[in-house]
């Protein structure tokens, strides 16, 4: 298959897998990288030396292009974007920040720059910034999805800007690919496919919970980690959707977030009194999820946990390696292109 997508990163199929704390690991990348795709590596929930030390991991599994991530709201995330670059790694993903820097750093040394956002806004800031191609999240994705469903978003987005496009939310299939290209985007990201792979490093009880689930399975909400995203419905879910928090509940949780990111907490903790209630809320929202989700995703409790899945989970019926989901999705698009053109 050849696009934009294909060509920018000399990769094989236009094909992607989001970068997701606590899933999206050297094992996991490598695995897509090495079948033909573009793994994105993700650094959200490490300290800088285990972001190095991923990198270096990833590079023993594969000679194939790969991608590292890093969140821009998170605290201390300038460091790992520093390492990621210092790295060298070939293509940077960025989210929730302004990322004008890492595209000039990451341009200087030949890499490519991927943006992730959920609003034409935030497409047209990071067309200016620099970067290369822009993810666009729908409303259907796992985690921080959009306000607007991927069959509106995409093409609104498509027409308004010049970078190739990556749609992202509702996508596990060939004909989800081919619907994406003819929506005008040049590939497709999957998070809830990959995420149910035998390389994957998700609970084997959270795939089969998600090759069971239909559709109507999941909850949207921003009472998880102070952002709205998509999770699976569960009683840990709703649990945290109906927990009330106060703000001093913020500088609790956040030594949380600093063990975990190897930030100063007195820095952290000083910056989020500055904050004010909402943002005050918000953080110990993170600090909480940060936790809820590694409990939901590496050790299956959905009592204590909770797990980050798309709407799409409802088609996907199986647990197969990463290389026959790509391959699979490969010939399925080419198969739903033929019965297209016989169509029309």
């Amino acid at each position: 298959m050849k696009t934009k997508i294909t060509e920018l990163f000399g990769i094989k199929y236009p094909i992607i897998l989001s970068g997701m704390s606590w899933i999206s690991t050297p094992e996991l990348v490598a695995a897509v990288a090495n079948a033909g795709g573009l793994g994105i590596l993700a650094t959200g929930i490490l300290k800088p030396e285990e972001t190095r030390e991923y990198i270096q991991r990833t590079r023993t599994l594969t000679k194939r292009p790969f991608a590292a991530n890093v969140t821009l709201y998170f605290p201390g995330s300038e460091k790992n974007a520093k390492v990621i670059i210092n790295e060298k790694v070939p293509v940077v993903n960025y989210a929730l920040g302004k990322g004008d820097w890492i595209c000039r750093e990451v341009h200087a040394y030949g890499g490519k720059v991927i943006a992730t956002v959920t609003t034409l806004k935030h497409a047209l800031a990071a067309q200016r910034d620099g970067a290369d191609a822009l993810i666009v999240t729908g409303h259907e994705a796992a985690g921080h999805g959009g306000a607007v469903t991927s069959m509106v978003l995409v093409p609104s987005i498509v027409d308004e800007v010049k970078l190739p496009v990556i749609a992202a939310g509702g996508f596990a299939d060939g004909r989800g690919l081919a619907a994406a290209l003819a929506l005008g985007a040049e590939g497709i990201s999957m998070g809830t496919r990959f995420m149910n792979s035998v390389e994957s490093p998700v609970h084997a009880s959270q795939k089969e919970n998600s090759s069971k689930c239909d559709v109507y399975n999941t909850v949207y909400t921003n009472k998880v980690d102070g952002l709205p995203a998509r999770f699976m419905k569960t009683r840990g879910s709703v649990h945290l959707m109906n927990k009330r928090l106060n703000p001093l509940s913020a500088l609790f949780q956040s030594r949380k977030i600093a063990k975990l990111l190897g930030f100063p907490w007195l820095k952290l903790a000083i910056g989020i009194l500055l904050m004010g209630f909402r943002k005050s809320l918000q953080m110990a929202r993170m600090a909480i999820g940060f936790e809820a989700f590694k409990v939901g995703t590496i050790d299956g409790d959905n009592v204590r946990g909770v797990l980050p899945i798309g709407q799409i989970t409802g088609i996907i019926h199986d647990t197969p390696t990463v290389k026959q989901i790509i391959e699979r999705i490969s010939k399925e698009a080419k198969d739903a292109n033929k019965v297209l053109t016989s169509k029309l």
